[in-house]
């Protein structure tokens, strides 16, 4: 074992010490992947930071900058199994705003997305660990209207950030997950359709599969040692050494177990449908609504008939065909370069009709029109013009009954209703989307996912009362008086309780404040020959004699005269004003009669529809100034944008954590059993049942019990039991 570690070590070394190249292969440009050029809505090209490379202004309007099917695909083979990578790019984003640079997501599920909030001043990182969203805050002002160059390198759990070629944070978090499902797609400028617009100028942005990408941004910042997930690696060649080796033993002993409890009897639940009796497993065809049925365990399972692609020949074209449900190929026809395939018609000086491939007259009569000629319009494939604005939805067009007809200009089409997805990629025949089984709902703790065809409701827990359409929770703590929190600290409710955070002028973790001393830690703004006299949540100033008494005020390094007002350069909406040496700041008046009152600082004051925000669900509209909680995070609307952060959750002092169901917040464990966030030491190890040493982190099969899976945490043996391996064995 000493002996693979050593060479291990060594070939990561010599691995950082080679001269640093970037394989074309291993990395993305995602600006010349998405094509930007041809982008005619939000998205124009601008002179850059250089002129070495291309730039865009992303405008403050509704756009859609989204990879296409080729790039998401290349994405996701570049993200499988890789535990380093580095996002780069150069921007320039307005002052005071908020928006996602790159997101990588499959539904609501974030992958890799980087948002820089010009309302908090801070970058988030959010990604995907075991299941589950976390979030990584950077507090930085981006959103200054500077150029800025930003680098973050994942090497497995460890984080990298650089700011201008400046190494700002660094920090080991939970390991993100790169495997991206098959419907992930790429978001350039914003979270979504409709959520996260970036607005500024952004360039040079690429994604980087190898160690310290950032060094193609910041070439003086080479590196000489190895990275984590070189060390990690090593580690993952022993570990799989060892689960190859448990996993032959166990697989023998398994074999023997079954080998020596053959069973000579043979019991099936079956299914009768209209008196036919269907065994175990047995599949048959209902051919009135063209589905495919299945018994299972005494349950009839039905879904829509699979069709299987058609490869016609050059001379046919798929159809549908009265009485079949799936298409099939039929002889096409060809006339002055036009393709028609079978029962589509052409009208040149008479009617013609494909039938077998070949173009057949046809004598039609056409009804006369309520309108003037200039409204006449040619359906497709049709010999008879009908009026402008015709329902052709009303001409018998064929929809399933979970699709709905839509009308075009000159002619009709299917579309699956919201909650369906097609099937096959035909939207004729949509079937429903479970939205429970897929965990595509929103459904919180306390509450249990029902669905319902097209939909899903949130059922309440008993014993649970109903928050909002997605939360139950049992009581309204704060309101109540049943809480924690200290009298000099808020209370806010929450899904599963509440929280507690310290008023301004204390501090603590909420259940306990304690009054901060700006006189000791000389944090006050008192001046000249005033005395700082410290009070509950705050101070004052005195100043009972002496000549420099004047009553002026010292502020952010300048002097401010007695009686002179004004507006804080970091933040215009609070207004300050100096008076007998004493500085007292406030928030703005809102006078919403007033119309030039500032929106940004008066959300409340605007009622433009402009300014209001769809939240995250796309169900509820809030004004802007509203405030609410989605998915563990604090959001705002300001002025049509969402800007949320993670709620503030406080440090625990303890070797083990766990975030309960429905939680936000992590607490402490005693049991490593039962943490979800474990830091492996591998000097810890287990002994497993054939009396294998195990490093801290490795998986393997009980001995005699296939359906049991233990885990080393830290010395620990952790066992649990897969129920349906159990019912399956």
């Amino acid at each position: 074992m000493d002996i693979i570690v050593g060479v291990w070590v060594c070939l990561a070394a010599a691995r950082a010490v080679v001269g640093f190249g970037t394989d074309p292969n291993l990395q993305i440009d995602i600006i010349s992947e998405l094509d930007l050029v041809n982008m005619t809505i939000g998205v124009t090209q601008v002179s850059g930071l250089h002129n070495a490379s291309k730039a865009f202004l992303f405008q403050d309007i509704e756009r859609e900058v989204h990879a296409g099917p080729h790039t998401s695909e290349k994405l996701i083979q570049l993200f499988r199994n890789k535990s380093e990578f580095t996002f780069l790019a150069t921007l320039q984003q307005r002052a005071s705003t908020s928006g996602v640079i790159l997101s990588i997501r499959e539904l609501e599920h974030s992958y890799f997305e980087l948002e820089s909030s010009g309302l908090r001043d801070e970058i988030r990182y959010h990604y995907r660990f075991n299941g589950k969203s976390r979030t990584e805050v950077f507090p930085y002002r981006l959103a200054d209207g500077q150029w800025h160059k930003i680098a973050l390198s994942l090497s497995a759990s460890h984080i990298l950030l650089h700011v201008d070629c400046n190494r700002i944070y660094e920090r080991v978090i939970d390991p993100p997950e790169t495997n991206l499902t098959p419907g992930s797609n790429l978001w350039f400028g914003q979270r979504k359709r409709k959520h996260g617009f970036f607005k500024g100028i952004i360039q040079d942005v690429k994604i980087i599969f190898m160690p310290n990408g950032y060094i193609t941004q910041c070439p003086n910042l080479n590196r000489t040692c190895p990275t984590c997930s070189d060390f990690l690696s090593l580690v993952q060649g022993i570990m799989d050494l060892q689960e190859l080796l448990a996993k032959m033993t166990a697989k023998l002993n398994y074999a023997e177990m079954r080998l020596s409890q053959l069973e000579n009897c043979h019991c099936e639940k079956t299914c009768q449908v209209n008196g036919v009796i269907y065994r175990d497993k047995d599949s048959w065809v209902e051919d009135d609504h063209c589905r495919n049925c299945t018994c299972k365990s005494g349950v009839v399972e039905c879904r829509r008939m699979a069709c299987p692609p058609l490869n016609c020949s050059p001379d046919g074209l798929p159809v549908h065909v009265t009485g079949q449900c799936c298409k099939v190929c039929k002889s096409k026809c060809i006339y002055g370069g036009k393709v028609l395939a079978e029962g589509q018609r052409i009208l040149t000086k008479i009617c013609r009709e494909c039938r077998n491939g070949i173009l057949v007259k046809v004598a039609e009569t056409c009804p006369p029109l309520n309108c003037s000629e200039k409204d006449y319009i040619l359906p497709e494939n049709q010999c008879c013009s009908v009026c402008k604005g015709h329902n052709f939805c009303a001409q018998g067009h064929r929809c399933g009954e979970n699709a709905e007809c839509r009308n075009w200009n000159t002619r009709a089409t299917c579309e699956c209703k919201s909650g369906y997805v097609s099937v096959q990629g035909d939207s004729a025949y949509c079937e429903d989307i479970d939205e429970c089984a897929a965990k595509m709902h929103y459904c919180h703790a306390n509450t249990v996912c029902v669905n319902l065809p097209g939909s899903y409701r949130c059922d309440c827990v008993l014993g649970y009362i109903r928050i909002d359409d997605f939360s139950c929770t049992e009581r309204d703590e704060c309101d109540s008086g049943q809480h924690n929190c200290d009298e000099n600290a808020i209370c806010t409710n929450t899904v599963r309780g509440h929280s507690c955070t310290c008023k301004p002028g204390y501090v603590g973790n909420g259940t306990i404040c304690r009054d901060i001393d700006e006189c000791a830690l000389r944090t006050h703004t008192c001046w000249n020959d005033s005395a700082c006299v410290n009070l509950a949540g705050g101070f004052d100033c005195l100043c009972p004699s002496g000549p420099s008494c004047t009553g002026d005020c010292l502020h952010e390094g300048g002097l401010k005269r007695n009686g002179q007002v004004w507006t804080l350069k970091k933040d215009r909406c609070s207004v300050c004003s100096c008076k007998d040496g004493k500085i007292y700041c406030r928030r703005t008046a809102c006078d919403c009669q007033n119309p030039s009152v500032d929106f940004f600082c008066c959300p409340e004051c605007d009622t433009r529809v402009t300014s209001q925000c769809l939240d995250q669900n796309g169900h509820k509209l809030y004004r802007s100034g509203d405030n609410w909680t989605y998915s563990c995070q604090q959001c705002r609307c300001l002025e049509g944008e969402v800007d949320c952060w993670p709620l503030a959750c406080p440090t625990l002092n303890c070797d083990y954590t766990a975030i309960s169901e429905g939680e936000c917040c992590p607490h402490c464990v005693s049991d490593p059993c039962l943490a979800d966030n474990v830091t492996y030491d591998i000097r810890k190890t287990c002994l497993d049942g054939y009396g294998i040493s195990r490093l801290s982190g490795s998986v393997w099969t009980m001995t005699g019990s296939p359906c049991t899976t233990c885990k080393c945490k830290n010395g620990n043996v952790c066992c649990s039991v897969d129920l349906e391996c159990l019912h399956n064995n």
